[in-house]
């Protein structure tokens, strides 16, 4: 992903609102998988990492893109944007 792509991506992502919380139970199997699925949906997602979740946002944002096989646009804070391109025949989101 090239610099000009994560900005437009950055910039689509700060009028979203985060669609998932990570909590103290972090990273579970069906998180992973209904994150999965709306990446599938959506191609661009937000989440919030809640207070009481001790693991660092950066490393949760990684091992979300690792097994989504998705894209880590930016963690701010604990907020994390995440991009995964959609199927050719279903494509929402045209990168520059």
């Amino acid at each position: 992903m090239t610099s000009k792509q994560r900005a437009y991506l950055k910039s689509l992502a700060m009028t979203m609102d985060p669609i998932f919380q990570v909590g103290k139970g972090s990273i579970t199997p069906s998180l992973t998988d209904a994150i999965a699925e709306a990446l599938e949906a959506r191609e661009l997602i937000k989440l919030n990492v809640l207070q009481n979740c001790a693991d660092d946002p950066k490393e949760i944002a990684q091992m979300i893109a690792e097994r989504t096989r998705s894209q880590v646009v930016q963690v701010i804070g604990k907020k994390i944007v995440l991009y995964k391109e959609g199927k050719e025949d279903k494509k929402k989101i045209i990168l520059p």
